[in-house]
């Protein structure tokens, strides 16, 4: 099982990134365009909004609650009954979309005509009101990928997001020219971009879903056990990925708040996050819940807690060394990728994304725990568990988010959301690790907590390192000018490749079974 378990990991983690690769590829042409500009930063805020119904109605609660059900409906009753479920589900949500964009486009409407908006709010809510009905493609998106992961097909899904940045990247270089020179009329064009994605990712999933024999069909026949279980699940989840993602939403209003340019400078630090975070947590964590759903389904407790603590002593052996590294390369990374010459991401913008970039990266550790711990309580079909957690770390997140602001110097302040953020998530994975224990059984504390130490002193080494090949090489090219791209590329990936051998040494020095079996599995 773990065996196959890490192949289907391997191939999401793939998909996911080279759609990852991609994403970083349209951030540093958005850095080159519209730097961290109040454009930028509307766009940001304006696309949360999406995001967050897509978390709400699409990857986030519904496929949470949808995937145990339609996992077990098939293993118990057959495909023909999943596959009802499926059109059942889909056609409710369909409507409900549909519902719900036509009412925001009339309310966005409305406050364009009848308020005089400030000069950030009329740029954010123009993007939003072009951009709202990606929600009802991207949702639908959500619940087909939720399907075909259930069915162990992990391929297709993996690779829809690559369409989005694909899309992106065409806006950005041949669509937002056409619509004008400043950025304040370019990002009109990557909205309508945006939108096309979202119809584009739709479709790619028909043909692979009737592969499967899953029909894409309106069934309004909603008096089914089935669709009021999801409907019961999906209730609590929506209101703790809802809570969630509201938060999200303040965070970007409040960094608005803070500076034009803090929302895109967050934003740039969270992509440089997620890179890695996607590679392997996102990737593991899509695996684990159909995974955790079958073992339930066969009422093999054991064998989750076991999949369960195996997952965990590998994230954080992966995770903890890239969480060192970033704080360590944090300004060079960020100077590499995004501050070009003749773009509009100059010293200032460089200055205040690496801040951010520092305090986020605490972050890849426990994001990368929390998409490993959710999908044990969702694949038991407990979503109650982590919305009455979820709503605690909130608050924190927002009592923090008001101190850091009040507290914290110019120029750090939107830093301090981005550190809210970590500490609140830190303080939800322990709430909800020891629940699992309770609960479920031990997954092996001691064992992961010998593995976190056993990296956590690796990753240090690995820093010290790092810093003193950083510091040698761009002495070694003292006579090269250090804004040069060739200089700042060998730079950083020779600290990179230096860092990456020590920690390998470390880890076959200490752990060489786990090392030689972590090699053999995943071949």
């Amino acid at each position: 099982m773990t065996e196959r378990l890490l192949r289907s990991t391997a191939t999401v983690a793939f998909g996911t990134g080279l759609s990852r690769v991609l994403g970083l590829v349209r951030e540093v042409l958005m850095a080159v365009i519209f730097g961290t500009s109040l454009a930028k930063s509307a766009f940001d805020v304006a696309f949360r909004i999406p995001n967050l119904f897509r978390r709400l109605f699409g990857e986030g609660a519904l496929s949470a609650a949808f995937v145990p059900v339609f996992t077990e409906a098939r293993e118990k009753e057959g495909p023909a009954a999943a596959n009802q479920l499926f059109g059942r589900i889909g056609t409710l949500l369909a409507a409900v979309l549909l519902i719900i964009v036509g009412l925001g486009v009339l309310v966005l409407l409305g406050l364009e005509k009848t308020w005089s908006l400030g000069p950030k709010a009329s740029a954010v809510i123009p993007l939003l009101r072009v951009m709202l009905p990606y929600v009802f493609f991207i949702c639908l998106v959500a619940l087909s990928m939720g399907a075909l992961n259930s069915l162990g097909h992990f391929a297709v899904p993996a690779f829809t997001p690559i369409l989005l940045n694909l899309v992106w990247i065409a806006s950005l270089l041949w669509i937002c020219p056409r619509f004008g020179a400043s950025p304040d009329e370019q990002i009109f064009g990557l909205a309508l971009g945006i939108l096309a994605a979202g119809a584009l990712q739709l479709l790619v999933q028909i043909p692979v879903l009737m592969k499967f024999g899953i029909r894409p069909s309106l069934s309004f026949r909603l008096n089914d056990a089935r669709v009021r279980r999801v409907l019961m699940l999906v209730g609590p989840a929506a209101l703790g990925v809802g809570v969630h993602q509201v938060n999200v939403v303040i965070d970007g209003i409040l960094a608005l708040w803070v500076g034009d340019w803090a929302p895109a400078a967050l934003t740039y630090a969270e992509r440089m996050i997620y890179l890695p975070l996607g590679i392997i947590a996102t990737a593991l964590g899509t695996v684990l819940l159909p995974a955790f759903s079958k073992q339930v389904a066969r009422e093999d407790v054991p064998e989750m807690i076991a999949t369960l603590g195996a997952s965990l002593k590998n994230i954080l052996m992966i995770m903890l060394p890239a969480t060192v590294g970033l704080i360590v390369l944090a300004r060079p990374i960020v100077r590499l990728v995004f501050n070009w010459e003749g773009g509009l991401f100059d010293e200032s913008s460089e200055l205040y994304t690496s801040r951010a970039m520092v305090f986020y990266a605490g972050g890849l550790v426990v994001f990368s725990l929390y998409k490993v711990i959710v999908p044990a309580f969702y694949a038991n079909q407990d979503m109650r568990t982590p919305v009455r957690i979820g709503l605690y770390t909130v608050a924190l997140n927002l009592v923090l988010n008001i101190i850091f602001i009040l507290t914290w110097p110019e120029g750090y302040q939107h830093a301090g959301l981005a550190l809210a953020t970590v500490i609140s998530s830190a303080v939800n994975c322990a709430v909800l690790g020891r629940l699992l224990h309770l609960r479920y059984g031990n997954p092996g504390w001691t064992d992961i907590l010998k593995s976190f130490g056993a990296a956590a002193v690796g990753s240090l080494i690995m820093g010290f390192v790092v810093l003193f090949c950083l510091g040698s090489v761009q002495k070694g090219f003292a006579g090269a000018a250090l804004n040069a791209k060739w200089v700042q590329a060998a730079s950083v990936g020779v600290s990179i490749f230096a860092g990456m051998a020590i920690y390998g040494l470390w880890l076959f020095v200490i752990s060489r079974d786990t090392m030689k079996t972590l090699i053999r599995r995943g071949r």
